[in-house]
């Protein structure tokens, strides 16, 4: 009679992840059993507490890694080292701001979430749930789960635990993306186009997993690495499954042509989750993008660099011409992330242990300007001809004379938006400036200059709104600034703070980056 042999599990290198995935599923038991009053609260402390734990988390194992060099974890199925930790590291920090301000309630008592996502929208059970001060506290059990499947997917070495971690994250967003407090329909547009086009890109994924394992017969990266050797000349199968499986990855950076759901998605969403998607989801997809792209995808380059180049280039092209056109912040915004993406493939492309960690530090600093921006536009608001607050001022004219009114918020708004531009003494300066000279390491100058003029052109709509902000008068006082509990204006600063530090002081976070970098193989 055979003896059953537990398998050997490296618990300690799931901490983070088991910490983030035990807090969501305490989250959904208090749904369940805690009464309507104090349950806002509680959830509250229960994520805060999950997500600054699993960061503590993370610093420890990043030690640990320092000394003792990689760990494969569960068969091979993630795999933790510097690259995986350090992306890791930048997403809680990026998340834990993003998270205060969807705990955040403004001074009228209200949030960014609607107090029932199951009402239908005009409804008298909406008005009888809003008058009777229900809050969607699903929510922040909803983002816990989503962040789990983010902490995945940068470890992942195997094409399963990549394909769930995918979905982990996504499905989530898909139901968050839907539950904004006010313009509810067009909210709930947003959450369908999202959810209908995400399932076309885990489609898509889904069959090009299937084709690289019938290349291969396996799932690990470094298997199917260690096959693309030993079967070179007829890699037909492995070809188009790298392709699928980029097509899939893409999709979620949101990168051209695969890009349109952005602008819609950002734009209706609650405000705050539209903050924690375009940082926190960018992140953790790039950091997955990377490791299959350099533990696989690097050995087809011949056939693959020329269709990520052209990608990179066409979503730096229009991020920026459509951005210039755009009349509400959040889909200028939207837009400026495109652009930012294609700035991004060109560290992926560029295949340099410089570029690795160039790009996760530009990571960083376009995650904390994104959440910072995204947290100033939540508090500017509009107000109507009886004079009550209402919904966020979106168009960009309200914000002329923003400048005058709340100078501190302006000028929060400035430093971000300079970043994005890359001026000097920010962050995004920097993190430009690493992955652009790693690029042209590469053999890539032609795509530089591109970049270059593109990230140029970007200048003029974050200059745009500067100059409405300080140089325009508003043509009535309809827009203003409100007062909230606090959590949002502490991310606001700690960001601007953060943006501002690293672009004097750069060198502690690109030491960390480029030691990171050690995934190359």
């Amino acid at each position: 009679m055979s003896q059953f042999a537990a398998p050997a599990i490296a618990w300690g290198a799931l901490t983070p992840i088991l910490i983030v995935f035990g807090a969501a599923v305490i989250g959904v038991l208090v749904e369940a059993f805690v009464p309507r009053g104090p349950r806002r609260t509680i959830q509250c402390v229960i994520a805060l507490f999950a997500v600054a734990v699993a960061l503590v988390a993370v610093v420890w194992r990043w030690t640990i890694a320092a000394h003792f060099g990689s760990t494969s974890v569960l068969n091979g199925s993630l795999q933790e080292d510097p690259f995986s930790l350090g992306a890791q590291g930048i997403l809680l920090v990026v998340t834990l701001f993003a998270l205060l301000m969807i705990a955040d309630r403004t001074s009228l008592g209200d949030g960014a979430f609607a107090a029932s996502g199951a009402t239908r929208p005009g409804s008298v059970e909406e008005e009888d749930y809003t008058r009777a001060g229900f809050a969607q506290t699903e929510v922040f059990p909803l983002m816990l789960f989503s962040l789990g499947g983010m902490l995945v997917f940068p470890a992942t070495a195997d094409m399963v635990t990549l394909f769930i971690a995918l979905e982990v994250l996504s499905l989530p967003l898909y139901i968050l993306c839907g539950l904004a407090r006010r313009r509810r329909l067009l909210s709930q547009e947003a959450s369908l186009k999202y959810f209908l086009l995400g399932a076309f890109s885990s489609a898509f994924m889904l069959f090009g997993i299937a084709l690289v394992y019938g290349f291969s017969g396996s799932f690990r990266f470094a298997e199917i690495a260690e096959a693309v050797v030993l079967v070179a000349g007829k890699d037909t199968l492995l070809l188009a499954g790298c392709v699928l499986i980029l097509v899939g990855l893409l999709f979620k950076v949101g990168a051209a042509p695969f890009h349109t759901w952005t602008p819609d998605v950002y734009q209706g969403a609650p405000t705050p989750i539209t903050g924690f998607m375009a940082a926190s989801t960018k992140l953790a997809a790039f950091a997955a993008l990377l490791r299959f792209w350099y533990t696989i995808a690097y050995q087809m380059q011949w056939d693959l660099n020329g269709p990520m180049l052209g990608a990179a280039v066409l979503t730096m092209l229009i991020g920026t011409v459509l951005g210039i056109v755009q009349n509400d912040i959040k889909r200028m915004l939207a837009y400026s992330s495109i652009a930012h993406v294609g700035f991004l493939l060109l560290g992926v492309v560029s295949l340099t242990q410089q570029a690795l960690g160039g790009t996760l530090f530009y990571l960083l600093a376009y995650g904390l300007a994104t959440v910072g921006a995204f947290g100033i536009v939540s508090l500017v608001r509009e107000v109507d001809s009886d004079g009550n607050i209402t919904s966020e001022a979106t168009s960009l004219e309200q914000w002329a004379g923003l400048g005058k009114r709340h100078p501190l918020l302006a000028a929060a708004m400035v430093i971000f938006l300079l970043s994005f531009a890359g001026i000097p003494l920010t962050s995004g300066f920097i993190g430009k400036f690493v992955v652009f000279s790693a690029a042209v390491s590469g053999g890539l100058a032609w795509a530089v200059v591109i970049a270059v003029i593109a990230s140029a052109a970007t200048a003029f709509f974050y200059v745009r709104l500067i100059v409405l902000m300080y140089l325009t008068d508003a043509k009535d006082e309809r827009t203003v600034a409100v007062d909230t509990e606090g959590p949002t204006s502490i991310a606001i600063a700690l960001c601007a703070a953060a943006t501002f530090v690293l672009g004097i002081v750069p060198g502690p976070a690109l030491n960390m980056a480029n030691h990171a970098s050690l995934l190359l193989p």
